[in-house]
């Protein structure tokens, strides 16, 4: 087990009126495997980078392991993907590579193919094993589900279940939730570190926002009427301070009795109202921070005239001479939602019968 401290990391890009990162601190196990998330934009791919050492930055990022990030650039594709696994893992035996891609469900025959000419699925799998079998390194795993069919993730989730010391990168919920075991979250105002998948993660956050939407409600109540209270006492200390004067003449009499004493005690617990309204403000200003706003997305459709729109009859797809698959027949209808699943080089097509607006 090593760790990576990180401690008061900033960091902002040349230009920006805010910095990325304020002034963060926090530890990760090499040994956990973290699921980093964050909206768009937050800075997921900035982190990376920092911890590759690949931009400068204010305060310190202390490691004892070598850090690699997948994927990574294949410099020359035209050789036998065998060649790119020796080349960045060199001191791995033959039966070590044909076990990992094994593991990863894949014909080992996959290895003495060029690697240009593999699919994007099987280039995933190559790259993937050749970062593991290296050794002694912290993987960095951004979106390795791209390209991937359904069961090649299954396979993927299968293979990372067996592995430690990684930070995930993915938009894939279901996926992050089968493989980690720690969620990174990178909020508005700071980043924190919680044990456990995406889910449980999700489910701590939202009780948190709702504890601070409705802190934020009552403090804002709480402000309201402190303020009306406080305009009702002030303006009461006010004519009260008034009356003390009674003129008579050319001489001005001060009543120091208890019209007095009253309105200096209205006065007193005017500033304790002012003091209290500060401290909720204070107070309201500290929630919401890390509570994000979506916009609603809408998509409305342009209705058509012509129903069905496709019709489709014996239809067929091949490549290369070789069927993708046998003839089909369908109709695509107003209002109909399709989901096209690949299964390896089975397609098959599934209707969601709806309506425009539901």
């Amino acid at each position: 087990m090593s760790l990576i401290s990180v401690n008061n990391l900033t960091f902002g890009y040349d230009g920006s009126l805010n910095n990325i990162f304020e002034n963060v601190s926090f530890n990760i196990d090499t040994d956990w495997k973290l699921g980093l998330i964050g909206r768009n934009g937050k800075g997921k791919t900035t982190f990376l980078k920092l911890l590759q050492g690949k931009y400068e930055y204010n305060g310190t990022i202390s490691k004892n392991v070598d850090v690699d990030y997948f994927p990574f650039e294949v410099n020359n594709k035209d050789r036998m993907a065998i060649e790119i696994v020796y080349e960045i893992a060199p001191n791995v035996a033959d039966w070590e590579i044909v076990k990992e891609i094994t593991l990863l469900n894949s014909d080992s025959e996959i290895l003495y193919r060029n690697f240009s000419l593999l699919s994007g699925g099987e280039q995933v799998k190559v790259l993937l094993i050749s970062l593991f079998l290296k050794g002694n390194n912290f993987l960095l795993i951004d979106e390795p589900t791209n390209h991937l069919d359904i069961d090649t993730r299954n396979n993927l989730v299968s293979y990372l279940e067996k592995k430690k010391g990684f930070i995930l990168v993915s938009h894939d919920r279901n996926f992050l939730d089968k493989v980690v075991n720690h969620i990174i979250a990178i909020n508005n105002t700071n980043i924190e570190i919680q044990q456990g998948n995406f889910s449980s993660w999700k489910n701590n956050k939202d009780a948190q926002d709702n504890f601070e939407l409705v802190q934020n409600e009552r403090l804002q109540k709480d402000i309201n009427r402190l303020e009306m209270a406080s305009k009702k006492t002030e303006k009461w200390s006010n004519s009260v301070e008034k009356s003390k004067y009674n003129h008579s003449g050319s001489k001005e009499m001060i009543d120091r009795g208890y019209l007095g004493h009253q309105s200096a005690k209205m006065m007193k617990k005017s500033k304790i109202m002012e003091q209290r309204i500060d401290k909720a403000i204070d107070e309201k200003t500290n929630l919401l921070k890390n509570i994000d706003k979506n916009e609603s997305l809408k998509i409305i459709p342009i209705e058509s005239r012509r129903n069905p729109l496709i019709l489709a009859k014996d239809f067929q797809i091949k490549y290369d001479g070789k069927e993708i698959f046998s003839k089909i027949s369908f109709e695509v209808e107003n209002g109909d939602r399709i989901a096209i699943v690949r299964k390896k080089w089975d397609w098959k097509i599934k209707y969601i019968k709806t309506n425009y607006g539901k």
